[in-house]
């Protein structure tokens, strides 16, 4: 998923964010009022270092202005103009509170990182893992603009750190090397990653066409009878007039999310019982 020596210099890359305690998932205490208080300690003081205003409801409120207007209107609509707006003040007045777009945008990455409580796991490694990518599935659901950002060198803040931490340990004392357990989930990401990034980008041609999957399907599946002549394409002909119908459409990015999920998770439990 991610390596720290990967990292890039930014809004988190401290000494003390490097080096702060994490959350166990294996801790009674992994979502009690202290634990919690903690982290926003860490935050704030964080945030401190490195120039940010230190009220803490100022910059609570930047993030969570610029989280609304990338849900409303996708990531390209963030600019810290458009932040300043939201929140009635001066984009001049913006920067007061956070250096600027890349710093901005790496705060609202590691803040929803921190909305899902992190539950201590139960249950077989299959059940975790699972419970892994469907939070990762839904949290791509609430905030699509996700899959815009560059996951390449993740920030390194309380809310990713804190969440990495509980996933590695599903999957610790396993067996597998510490490569494995990093390659274990960064497998699941991109199983959610692909359907859940296809599931968008239908969204958005269903709006700007105006036309569903399903009104698209039933006037283009004559004309797939037609041009996928049984001759010709006996495959492909069968094989997609049967899923079109089953899609009502071209794809059904929630049935491959699933496909892909459960294959994932029987080669992941055949790796570990291998071991």
């Amino acid at each position: 998923m991610f390596s720290q020596t990967s990292f890039h210099p930014s809004i988190f890359d401290s000494p003390l964010l490097r080096h702060h305690p994490t959350r166990s998932a294996n801790s009674k205490q992994a979502n009690d009022g202290s634990t919690v208080a903690e982290s926003k300690r860490r935050r704030k003081t964080v945030l401190a270092q490195l120039g940010v205003k230190a009220s803490k409801t100022s910059v609570d409120e930047v993030v969570k202005a610029a989280i609304a207007l990338a849900d409303e209107e996708g990531l390209e609509a963030v600019s810290m103009r458009r932040v300043a707006d939201k929140l009635g003040i001066s984009a001049m007045s913006l920067y007061t509170y956070v250096p600027g777009k890349a710093e901005l945008i790496e705060l609202m990455v590691d803040s929803i990182a921190a909305e899902t409580p992190l539950e201590p796991h139960v249950g077989t490694v299959r059940a975790r893992l699972e419970n892994i990518a469907r939070q990762q599935w839904a949290e791509f659901g609430r905030h699509p603009w996700l899959l815009q950002v560059d996951s390449s060198r993740p920030p390194l803040g309380p809310g990713v750190s804190d969440r990495y931490e509980w996933q590695l340990a599903a999957v610790e004392g396993l067996g597998l090397s510490d490569l494995e357990m990093d390659q274990t989930l960064t497998l699941l990401v991109s199983v959610v990653a692909g359907p859940a990034r296809a599931a968008r980008a239908a969204q958005r041609t269903n709006e700007s066409s105006g036309m569903s999957d399903r009104g698209w399907w039933e006037i283009n599946a004559p004309l797939l009878e037609k041009v996928m002549d049984g001759g010709r394409f006996p495959l492909s002909g069968r094989v997609g007039q049967n899923v079109g119908e089953l899609y009502n459409g071209a794809s059904a990015s929630t049935l491959s999310f699933e496909f892909g999920l459960a294959r994932v998770l029987d080669g992941i439990e055949q790796l570990i019982a291998s071991k």
